[in-house]
């Protein structure tokens, strides 16, 4: 059998932890930061996690992850 190529976007957006939960990183971060107070900005740096409705879909993307 083939072997599943890994989707090269998602594989630099997610990553897997131990438990088998889907990591990313949280939106709206990337520019217009000036109107953003800094208690938001500090917040956006944390990671977040993909919903279990998305979880499914990111972990058939990246199958070697």
């Amino acid at each position: 059998m083939p072997k599943i190529k890994t989707h090269r976007g998602a594989a630099k957006r997610f990553s897997l932890t131990k438990s088998g939960k889907v990591k990313r990183s949280k939106a709206y971060k990337s520019h217009i930061l000036t109107k953003k107070s800094t208690k938001r900005k500090r917040n956006l740096r944390k990671t977040g996690y993909a919903s279990s409705a998305n979880e499914a879909v990111v972990k058939k993307l990246i199958p070697y992850k």
